[in-house]
C-alpha cells in the first residue's frame, strides 16, 4: 500500500526555504508513530531538509544525482525504482517533497493528511485533491491550543474503486 502524508495549509502550501511553514507537535507526534518501523520514500530536498535518515525507518531517497551519497538511506533514481525495490512491504509512506507528492498521486492508495487551518506564504504546494478521485474517509478536527499555533485535522482519503 502506497501512502502520501504530508502537512499542508488550507491554500496546499507545504513549505517555503525548504523547510516546513508551522510547528505544529501533534502532527509531529503523528508521524512519527504511523511511519515508525515502515518504508519512507523522500526527495533529496526533503531529506536534505530533516538533515538525516529518519531513524528506525527504511529510508529511500530519490535524486537526479547519479553521484549523492547519504548515511543509512538507500538511493535511487526514480519514483518507480523506489517503488519497485520496496514492493513487498506492507505499507510505502511518500514523504514528499511536492514534485514526488506529484508523481505518486497515481501509485497512491492513501493520503494521510494533516489539514493545517490557515492559509501561509508558501513557495511549494500540494497538488490539488481531486474529490472525484479521492474519498475522504476518516477526519479528527482539533483546535490550536498552548502547543500548536493552528486548528488542524488529520484527515484520510482512499482512492475511489480501491
Amino acid at each position: 500500500m502506497v501512502i502520501i502524508i504530508a502537512a499542508i495549509a488550507s491554500n496546499n502550501a507545504l513549505g517555503k526555504d525548504n523547510q516546513l511553514i508551522w510547528h505544529l507537535p501533534a502532527d509531529l507526534k503523528r508521524f512519527k508513530s504511523t511511519t515508525l518501523g515502515q518504508t519512507v520514500v523522500m526527495g533529496r530536498k526533503t531529506f536534505e531538509s530533516l538533515g538525516k535518515a529518519l531513524p528506525n525507518r527504511n529510508n529511500i531517497v530519490i535524486t537526479r544525482n547519479k553521484d549523492f551519497i547519504a548515511a543509512d538511506v538507500t538511493v535511487v533514481h526514480s519514483l518507480e525504482q523506489a517503488l519497485k525495490i520496496s514492493k513487498n512491504k506492507e505499507k510505502i509512506y511518500i514523504l514528499g517533497g511536492a514534485e514526488i507528492y506529484t508523481q505518486a498521486l497515481p501509485f497512491a492508495d492513501l493520503l494521510d493528511l494533516t489539514l493545517v487551518h490557515a492559509d501561509v506564504e508558501a513557495d511549494t504546494f500540494f497538488p490539488v485533491i481531486d474529490q472525484s478521485i479521492w474519498k475522504e474517509i476518516k477526519r479528527e478536527d482539533h483546535k490550536k491550543d498552548d502547543k500548536n499555533a493552528y486548528d488542524y485535522s488529520f484527515v484520510t482519503y482512499k482512492k475511489s474503486g480501491r
